[in-house]
């Protein structure tokens, strides 16, 4: 089975009438003058492939479905609805799902994610969007050392390489925090606040790894080996129990922009 990801960008002017279509849609399709709202939807599809073309679905009958159906209800949700918190947004994406669904052949659609910042994500799993998951990225710049005092200086560089330099190397990490909430929940207190979000990340993970040498200003990383893998599992356990009553859904780091790893309770 493939999953297909398509990412069609446009822009709304609350005030303007009608949209201007544009002819860019790297940029934005429709586009606007001036300030506007931007929006990049990314459609998850999943199906097999076709056997003749080797498509899923051809991508620009991604973006005509896209565009045809789903831009007016984030047009009309721009300029109608004065309740636009991240619950409200979850359940747009809903009604995007349910009325494109039966529209894409025999692809199914899996996820709708909206980028509401370059840094900021909302992602529904299911047409009822019953569950709604709030992503967010954070940066800290850290140094560290690979190495295992169980292996000789010799199998030290064989398995770590460079990364085993006693000196130490530095990197610009990127860490994406995610929780997920149910939608049907009418508990007040659930209802996600970026303000409280960003102050948990950055309270209880941020600055324990932040400017730090992990090896020797991080007590976890006194026993275990900093490697992407195990710093984005202490991630998640650091920040697992700090959203309640939120649930953390999952924790990626990234070491560099071709090495990254997550990580999320069984």
């Amino acid at each position: 089975m493939h999953q297909l990801s398509r990412q069609i960008r446009f822009a709304i002017n609350p005030s303007a009438k009608p949209s201007e279509m544009g002819a860019n849609s790297y940029c934005a399709k429709p586009t606007a003058t001036g300030l506007a709202f931007y929006f990049a939807l990314w459609v998850e599809l999943k199906s097999s492939a076709n056997p003749d073309t080797g498509f899923v679905i051809n991508v620009s009958d991604i973006d005509k479905i896209v565009r045809d159906k789903a831009i007016g209800l984030f047009s009309d949700f721009v300029k109608k609805r004065s309740n636009n918190g991240f619950e409200a947004i979850g359940k747009l994406l809903g009604e995007v799902w349910r009325k494109t669904e039966t529209d894409f052949s025999h692809a199914k659609i899996n996820s709708l994610t909206v980028e509401l910042a370059p840094a900021r994500k909302i992602t529904i799993k299911e047409r009822n969007s019953k569950m709604l998951y709030f992503s967010e990225k954070f940066e800290f710049s850290a140094s560290h050392t690979l190495w295992n005092k169980k292996f000789s200086e010799k199998e030290n560089f064989k398995i770590f390489g460079k990364c085993a330099n006693k000196c130490g190397h530095g990197h610009n990490y990127i860490v994406e925090v995610t929780i997920k909430k149910n939608q049907q929940s009418r508990d007040r207190k659930g209802a996600v606040r970026a303000g409280d979000f960003e102050r948990i990340v950055d309270k209880h993970f941020i600055r324990l790894v932040d400017h730090k040498n992990l090896n020797a200003d991080v007590k976890h990383f006194k026993k275990a080996n900093p490697t992407v893998e195990n710093i984005a599992e202490f991630a998640f356990k650091s920040l697992r129990n700090k959203f309640k009553p939120l649930k953390l859904d999952c924790v990626t780091v990234w070491e560099n922009d071709r090495t990254f790893c997550s990580y999320k309770a069984d």
